[in-house]
């Protein structure tokens, strides 16, 4: 086994050598192949890439001509252009030389011709001055002589005064011997009769004075007046508390009583007005203050008679239904109103105030008729005076809203309505009017004076309200009694239906000229204590008799 290891081993080692030495020699001579082939490669690309440089070379020699050939052409038309430029630089410059040399030029002609005028001017003035000069000097001559003719007469005036003085004193002196008055009387009793002269003549002219002046404007407001009235007068007085309704038979009385007056104890909770069942055939009454209530009941009570289910369930639904609609109603009668009345952008809260008017009255007449009246009559009036007839309507339909307004808030119904329209954004004057349509505030506007009349005007012709017999009897009384409470009146009788009043006063306590102020000082006492529609005219007579007997 080792004899066969040591055979072995020189003959793998000779193998490993052989082999060794034949790989070296391989691979030297396939380097050498390779080298030669890189060699010739890179003889090949460099003989390649020195056509290419010398075509690259051509080329770009050729382009450079070719930028050197635009570059001067560009350089050529550059420069035609810059000399353009530069040529119409000079003519404008040129043509704006040639204008301002010839604004220069009719600068100075117009120059030139101003200092002309001037000079003549000044010639002018220096030949007035010379002119004015010597018509000093001869003033100044005239003046002198003047002078001295007025020093002579100044004494001559002299002597004329103290010549007069003396005689006055002589006069003086002689008046107070026959008349023995010292001066002072003399003058306390001339002076007395002047003023009472003065006096009389002075209450002539007011007499005078007023007379042309009451009738011209009673003139004036009559026609007016009565052409508004004309145009818009209609009876509008209204029932104010009860409301009658008509049944088919009397056997629906039980059932609108009902089981022990329920249903009729419903009824007046659910609508706040009184149902009175009598002996009044066929026929039911209802009543209570308030007309829209009343207004609400009277629709309600016909629905359930005309249904047959009168319970409080049902009377409770049916009034709640009505009192809807009927809120809906007003709405529609207040845009109807506005409409026909034309006017336009009204506060939807103000529309329906309009609409409640129509439940409203006031001394029997309807609220919402008398405020369309008073709208009309004070839209004729403002348009005959040459005011805003659409403003005076509009203030005129809107002057009584504030009666509207819940009772629970206090307060004249002026004011509130004055209010109303300030929150609903209405114009100052028609927010004036409203408010002082009964002196509650200042007027500031002839358009208020306007409304407060046509509502005088509406409320006090005939047949447009009712007043009871007592507050009539009372307001009569309370009028003779304020005219006779003055002293100097032996009678009064109000008359015309408390229209006018006359007083009969003592002749000779009362003359002529206290006449006049007793008749003013019982009308504003009149207008300051009472309250009364329309106007009260008083009538002041002064009567003297003289009586003598043939025996």
């Amino acid at each position: 086994m080792n004899l066969e290891l040591y055979i072995l081993l020189p003959v793998l080692v000779a193998i490993c050598l052989l082999t060794f030495f034949l790989g070296w020699y391989l691979n030297s001579k396939a380097n050498k192949t390779k080298i030669d082939g890189a060699e010739n490669i890179a003889k090949r690309i460099i003989s390649e890439a020195e056509e290419k440089s010398k075509d690259k070379i051509q080329a770009a020699e050729k382009r450079s001509k070719e930028f050197l050939t635009d570059a001067d052409k560009a350089a050529q038309n550059l420069k035609k252009e810059k000399l353009l430029e530069v040529k119409d630089e000079f003519l404008k410059r040129k043509q704006k030389f040639d204008e301002e040399t010839k604004e220069r030029e009719k600068q100075v002609l117009e120059d030139e011709k101003r200092i002309k005028q001037e000079k003549e001017v000044v010639e002018k003035a220096k030949s007035d001055i010379e002119r004015k000069e010597q018509f000093l000097k001869k003033t100044e001559s005239e003046m002198s002589e003047k002078i001295i003719s007025a020093d002579q007469k100044s004494a001559n005036a002299e002597g004329l005064i103290n010549e007069y003085k003396d005689s006055l004193a002589e006069a003086k002196e002689k008046l107070h011997r026959i008349s023995g008055l010292s001066e002072e009387e003399a003058k306390k009793i001339l002076f007395e009769n002047f003023v009472n002269e003065v006096r009389l003549e002075a209450a002539q002219r007011i007499q005078e004075v007023r007379e042309e002046a009451k009738l011209e404007c009673n003139r004036l407001s009559k026609n007016i007046v009565i052409q508004a009235i004309q145009r818009t007068a209609s009876d509008h007085s209204v029932e104010t508390t009860v409301s009658v309704l008509q049944i088919n038979s009397d056997e629906l009385k039980g059932r609108i009583i009902g089981k022990e007056g329920r249903n009729i104890r419903a009824f007046e909770a659910a609508t706040g007005v009184d149902i009175i069942v009598d002996d009044t055939p066929e026929a039911i009454i209802i009543s209570g203050f308030d007309p829209f209530r009343r207004e609400i009941a009277r629709v309600s009570m016909e629905r359930l008679i005309a249904d047959g289910r009168i319970h409080p369930a049902r009377i409770e639904e049916v009034v709640e239904k009505v009192q809807k609609e009927l809120i809906e109603d007003l709405i529609r009668v207040g845009e109807n109103t506005l409409i026909e009345m034309g006017i336009q952008g009204v506060h939807r809260d103000i529309i329906t105030l309009i609409g409640r008017m129509k439940y409203r009255s006031s001394y029997g007449q309807n609220v919402l008729n008398h405020s369309i009246e008073v709208g009309h009559l004070t839209g004729i009036m403002a348009a005959e005076l040459g005011l805003d007839a659409q403003m005076a309507k509009r203030a005129g339909l809107l002057h009584d809203m504030g009666k509207t307004i819940d009772r629970s808030i206090e307060g004249p119904h002026a004011i509130l309505g004055y209010e109303v329209a300030r929150r609903c954004k209405e114009h100052p004057i028609i927010c004036n009017a409203i408010g002082a349509h009964h002196d509650e505030m200042p007027m500031e506007h002839p358009i208020s004076i306007l409304v407060q009349a046509a509502d005088s005007i509406s409320g006090a012709r005939p047949g447009a309200r009712r007043e009871s017999v007592e507050a009539y009897s009372k307001r009569l009384e309370k009028l003779e009694t304020i005219a006779k409470s003055f002293e100097g009146v032996a009678k009064t009788f109000a008359i015309q239906a408390g229209r006018e009043v006359r007083v009969i006063v003592e002749q000779d306590k009362i003359n002529d000229t206290s006449q006049d102020q007793l008749a003013s000082d019982i009308a504003h006492r009149i207008q300051e204590e009472m309250e009364y529609p329309g106007q009260i005219k008083v009538n002041v007579i002064r009567e003297r008799r003289s009586i003598a007997f043939a025996k």
